[in-house]
């Protein structure tokens, strides 16, 4: 009872502090741009399909190359699939790929630089060469070589993807725990006989919440470039599904002939939600900077 006391000032300072932190992102005119970007492209993908049906498994020799008409806002590829609907299937295989392993990838690091920054000593030097290793290798080449060898599916993906990208996060989350586990509040709960796995996740990483979701947005935005170039060189999501890089890919060597909307669309979708990630992850970060705030 006495440590929830102890601790109850702390808890209601860092709700305080996050409570400016979102009023500090509304004034971020391109963050809130950011965000309302992704909201936009979340209900195109996902919400699109509803209101424009389209058939995405079938081909149809008789409707292929058409350019961008009444009946076909964005023409069709070379096999009939109409682009605007694919537009929206392979934004929603994008996004689905992007976020889960994002959010996959920040997982893993932050339990992994909490538990290294928490326990210190030989334990946090293992702990910190393994990542050090890990960051030596570029993670789009370890990418290539897993899909290249396994030839994933869509959890497959996910699953690789956030296993090669949660480095970063848990430096990040490394460093933020080193300052938050000489704070009085730990040292108490410490001194009260409270456990280390206690300590960790009612304080550790509760108060490290900042650096976590500013670490996951970047994370996103990374891992929808990294599909989209895997994809983008044959080696991601297997047809008849299909994502933004897969859609470039195919719609290259179309360009060359004039069929300009077979790789304006998706190039420009990929732009678009990646640099609206990285401004959100901007704007996130600039909101919690303590020495900005007034």
């Amino acid at each position: 009872m006495s440590a929830v006391l102890n601790t109850s000032p702390a808890a209601e300072t860092a709700v305080a502090g996050h409570r400016l932190s979102l009023r500090r992102f509304a004034r971020n005119r391109l963050a809130v741009a950011g965000l309302v970007v992704v909201v936009l492209f979340l209900l195109f993908c996902f919400a699109g399909p509803l209101l424009y049906g389209t058939d995405q498994t079938h081909t149809d020799l008789t409707q292929v190359n058409l350019a961008p008409s009444g009946a076909h806002p964005l023409g069709t590829d070379a096999v009939g699939h109409d682009e605007l609907g694919r537009l929206m299937y392979g934004g929603k295989v994008s996004l689905l790929v992007g976020l889960a392993a994002g959010l996959l990838a920040t997982v893993i690091g932050t339990l992994w630089g909490a538990v290294a920054g928490y326990a210190g000593g030989w334990v946090d030097a293992v702990m910190m060469r393994v990542v050090d290793a890990g960051i030596a290798i570029p993670a789009l080449f370890i990418l290539l070589v897993v899909s290249a060898v396994t030839s994933p599916g869509t959890l497959g993906l996910v699953v690789i993807l956030g296993l090669v990208s949660w480095l970063v996060p848990s430096r990040l989350v490394r460093a933020e725990t080193l300052t938050l586990k000489g704070r009085d509040y730990v040292l108490t709960l410490r001194a009260t006989g409270g456990t280390h796995s206690r300590a960790v996740t009612r304080h550790i990483l509760p108060n490290s919440v900042s650096t976590i979701v500013v670490a996951a947005t970047f994370q996103i935005a990374d891992a929808i470039l990294l599909i989209a170039y895997v994809s983008y060189l044959g080696l991601g999501v297997r047809p008849p599904s299909t994502d933004w890089g897969g859609m470039l890919s195919t719609g290259l060597t179309a360009a060359y002939s004039g069929r300009w909307w077979l790789i304006v669309p998706p190039g420009l979708a990929i732009i678009l939600v990646v640099c609206a990630f990285n401004a959100i992850g901007d704007g996130l970060r600039d909101a919690f900077d303590v020495r900005g705030r007034g």
